[in-house]
């Protein structure tokens, strides 16, 4: 491993994207807001900040932007609400800490977090996450502050139709949120948040809080945030399988993210992407839909920005 080397890789979703349905000032929204967490995650890590303190910037910058299914952003359940979930940990410790159906906490990324460095818990929900964000002090927002009008649209869409609906039914929001990142002391972190599916009911949760489906980092092998269908994701481990590929069977972070999600996941029907890097600073953005709003910087890498297949 190169001394002192530093990456960072975002996702804002992924699914059915596609340029033709993208309009200029949709596709420049989408670009700044992916060139601006990537920016402040990459310059924390320049500046000697731990890869935990990188994920957590870029993906709280992520959840205030509400172009985005997570935090600010969040999509309707099924009675008109936000429940949001997130996950982080920490690669060097294997640390976690979770969150699932929390309701008008601005920041899901730093409950997460703070559940971790709590240490007596790793995964809370509904009623008790809420009545911990309170012991935190963490900030609490009014609906007020969740409502977006196209949410709201593509809620009464779905409502309509019966049905549950992607994260980013339409081309104009985007959906699930993560970051992974390495920093100058060979530490590696991920975090994953997300508003969970349009029109969800049952209290449903998806991959993204649950540890080894769409969030896993381990120091031994790599860090990985998921986004796509979370049913799949969960069923087939994903975040985990990845880690398993490499340190059980020698498999390079590229070879166990292409095994992961262009063979396991197609055979049951599992469609998505992830990012994912390992402790040598290698970074791999990996889908098998039309596309994944994502982004990447590293020393060894440079910048990269992308939305579609191409």
């Amino acid at each position: 491993m190169k001394a002192n080397t530093i990456a960072i890789a975002i996702h804002g979703g992924a699914g059915t994207i596609l340029r033709s349905e993208m309009t200029e000032e949709q596709e420049n929204t989408c670009r700044n807001g992916l060139q601006i967490a990537i920016n402040i995650g990459y310059d924390l890590l320049s500046q000697g900040s731990s890869a935990l303190e990188a994920v957590i910037a870029a993906v709280q910058k992520l959840e205030d932007n509400p172009i985005f299914n997570a935090g600010k952003g969040s999509v309707y359940t099924h009675k008109g609400v936000h429940e949001m979930d997130a996950a982080i940990m920490c690669g060097d410790t294997l640390r976690a800490g979770a969150v699932a159906n929390v309701r008008n906490i601005r920041n899901p990324v730093l409950l997460a977090n703070a559940v971790m460095n709590d240490g007596n818990h790793v995964f809370l929900a509904g009623k008790g996450a809420s009545e911990f964000a309170l012991k935190c002090h963490l900030q609490f927002e009014p609906d007020e502050y969740f409502f977006d009008e196209l949410r709201y649209s593509q809620w009464m869409v779905a409502k309509k139709a019966d049905k549950i609906a992607m994260d980013h039914i339409s081309d104009k929001k985007f959906g699930t949120v993560g970051a992974v990142a390495l920093d100058k002391h060979g530490n590696i972190a991920a975090a994953t948040s997300t508003g969970g599916m349009t029109n969800k009911r049952y209290g449903r949760v998806g991959d993204s809080p649950l540890i080894g489906a769409g969030t896993y980092a381990n120091n031994n092998t790599c860090a990985i945030s998921c986004t796509g269908h979370g049913e799949f994701f969960i069923r087939s481990v994903v975040a985990y399988d990845i880690s398993c590929l490499m340190e059980y069977k020698g498999l390079t972070v590229k070879e166990a993210c292409a095994v992961v999600v262009h063979e396991k996941l197609p055979k049951i029907g599992g469609e998505g992407g992830l990012i994912a890097l390992d402790v040598n600073g290698n970074i791999e953005l990996v889908f098998n839909s039309e596309g994944m709003y994502r982004a990447s910087a590293g020393d060894q890498s440079g910048q990269f920005i992308g939305i579609y297949k191409d």
